[in-house]
Parts: structure tokens; C-alpha cells; sequence
């Protein structure tokens, strides 16, 4: 800087304000000189002598279940975008939902210094993380899942169960089961409850036997659909937690020799890329989970700033494809219905 001052023919000082967020006295004209000559030299600001200077790192936590997964990635994607508009950084870390995994990653952001978190990963079975976060007063947000009472920006979870039990009833299905996913995840307990809530509301009952937990992966999908079939053959459509999942509960119809969307209907949730491309294409529910996570950290830096926030809901919207619209004609056929 002291070089760069020299060739400008200005104090350090107002190269130091010229290359900062903070240009008080600093013409416009002196700004671009000085800019200039600090891209030809070459000149990068040190990250530790800014946070040092400021008392600012500039950094956000971010921590999700597993980064592998398209979800997860995509809402990543989101808050990275989100933080980088706001001149912020991010870096990320998985948990695995272990208690203590997460506990440990969370003091591994402390001593980096972020400003503030995102969580990913927020249990309903008592989350000593959170209260961990707000005891030490620092800032955070939920995305993906969420906790009542706490800022976090999410699906209408409820409304998107809802959607799905709709769609199915307008086929006609009466026989209905959910592969529900961790009881400990908002996110699959909303939407259970969304879907069942709707058959409710049409005098339409889904049975404690036809909802199976499950893990939220094609493994434990194929495991709960395996088991819901063993004990209700005549199960006519299956709404699944999530898109992978779903596609675990095409493979245990396929193994119980049905076909999928001819069959026995199949709908998952979120829209990954990968279920309009499957050989039976997947109906689901849209979740707009990029615009969830650039939203999250904006909301994340707002309350860094002092602002006030509030709870964001975002629309999810349903997508019908073949694995529901294919099995239309094969169950008028079975019930009867023209």
C-alpha cells in the first residue's frame, strides 16, 4: 500500500480508504487512479489484516447433513450466491446429523471467527446446537429445515404434502401410503402432514400402517416402499419425502414385479434434475431450493447488520410427469371408474 501510495502521489491512508468499503474524502477520480495502479501492481488485500483493522472476518458458516446430496448442493449453491452479493464469504462443512460431528464443527467455525451460521441441519428432537448459537449470541439462520420461533427460510413443507395428496385424489387414489422419512427432520414431518391432513379434509382416512419412517435416501426409500407393500399389496400410489427417496420406492415396485407409474403412482419432492430424466419421468413437488439458500443468507446478513427478520415460507409447486399420469388409466381399471 505504502507502493502504491508513493506512485499516486497520496498519503497510505487514502489508499487504504480507496481500497476499502469505507471512501470518506476520497474523490472519484483518485479512487479510479488509485484502483488502477493497485490491478497493475498486482495488489491483494490480506484477509487477516482487514479482519484485524475492521473486527470483521466476512465470513458465514454453513453447515448441511451432507453436501453430496443434489439438495443440499443446490441450496449451498444458493447461499454462496446470496453471501457473495453481499461481499461475503462462505465455506461449508457436513455433520452427517451426528449430535456430536455437529457440535464439533460448530466450535471449528467459532474459532474462524464467522460472523454468522447456516444451518441445514436443524433437528425437532431437542437442537442443542441452536440453543448453543443463540446463548452465545450469534447470528444464525435455517435453511431446509426448520425450527418454530427460530429466522429460517424454507418450503411450505405442509402445503407441498397437501399439493401431493391432491393430485393423487383428483386420480382417483383411495389406497394411498407415505414413505415419511426421520421422524427428527421438519421437513418430512411437515409434509406427512400436509398429505394426510388433505385426505382428512376429504373424509378420506391414510392409515398409521400405510406410513412408514424411513431413511431420506434411495436405500431407505426402497426399504419402507419393500415393507408398505408387504403388508398392503393394494397400496394404488406413494408419496415419498423426497425425490431420491422416490426413486428407491420405483425400484421396490419394480421388485414386487409392478410398474411404476402403470401400476402403482409415485410422487417425490423437490424436482432434481435427475427425476425428469428417469425412464418412468418422476411427478414432485418444485422447491425453489437455490432462491432458498441466496435468500437465507441474506436474511443471515441482515441480522449481522442489526435488522429485525421474520420466517420466510417459500411456494412450492407440484409437477406432474408419467410415474402419476401413467398409472391413471390402470387404476379406472382396477376401481371401476370411467
Amino acid at each position: 500500500m505504502e507502493e502504491i501510495a508513493q506512485r499516486a502521489g497520496v498519503h497510505v491512508s487514502t489508499v487504504s480508504r480507496a481500497l476499502g468499503t469505507d471512501k470518506t474524502g476520497v474523490g472519484s477520480k483518485t479512487a479510479d487512479r488509485i484502483r488502477a495502479i493497485a490491478a497493475e501492481m498486482g495488489y491483494q488485500p490480506h484477509p487477516a489484516a482487514a479482519e484485524l483493522r475492521t473486527g470483521k472476518s466476512g465470513l458465514l458458516g454453513v453447515l448441511v447433513p451432507d453436501l453430496r446430496d443434489m439438495v443440499l448442493s443446490e441450496i449451498y449453491a444458493g447461499v454462496d450466491a446470496g453471501a457473495h452479493e453481499k461481499a461475503y464469504s462462505t465455506f461449508v462443512s457436513n455433520t452427517q446429523d451426528g449430535i456430536e460431528l455437529r457440535r464439533s464443527k460448530l466450535e471449528e467455525f467459532l474459532a474462524r471467527r464467522v460472523e454468522g451460521i447456516i444451518l441445514g441441519d436443524a433437528r425437532l428432537d431437542g437442537d442443542e446446537l441452536v440453543e448453543t448459537l443463540k446463548r452465545r449470541r450469534l447470528p444464525y439462520v435455517l435453511v431446509n429445515r426448520r425450527l418454530r420461533g427460530h429466522p429460517s427460510v424454507t418450503t411450505d413443507d405442509i402445503l407441498g404434502g397437501s399439493l401431493a395428496a391432491e393430485h393423487l385424489l383428483e386420480l382417483g387414489h383411495e389406497r394411498v401410503a407415505i414413505v415419511a422419512g426421520p421422524s427428527f427432520v421438519s421437513t418430512c414431518t411437515e409434509r406427512t402432514h400436509g398429505f394426510v391432513q388433505r385426505y382428512l379434509e376429504r373424509g378420506k382416512l391414510v392409515a398409521d400402517s400405510s406410513i412408514v419412517h424411513s431413511g431420506a435416501d434411495v436405500s431407505g426409500g426402497y426399504e419402507a416402499a419393500a415393507a408398505i407393500l408387504d403388508r398392503h399389496p393394494e397400496t394404488t400410489a406413494i408419496f415419498a419425502i423426497n425425490d431420491f427417496a422416490a426413486i428407491g420406492v420405483m425400484g421396490a415396485i419394480r421388485d414386487h414385479g409392478a410398474k411404476p407409474g402403470e401400476d402403482i403412482a409415485v410422487v417425490g419432492f423437490n424436482d432434481v434434475a435427475l427425476g425428469q430424466f428417469l425412464p418412468v419421468s418422476l411427478t414432485t413437488v418444485r422447491s425453489p431450493m437455490f432462491e432458498m439458500g441466496r435468500l437465507g443468507a441474506r436474511m443471515l446478513i441482515d441480522l449481522i447488520g442489526g435488522g429485525s427478520v421474520e420466517p420466510l415460507l417459500l411456494k412450492p409447486v407440484l409437477v406432474p410427469r408419467q410415474s402419476t399420469i401413467g398409472a391413471t388409466n390402470r387404476l379406472q381399471l382396477k376401481t371401476g371408474r370411467s
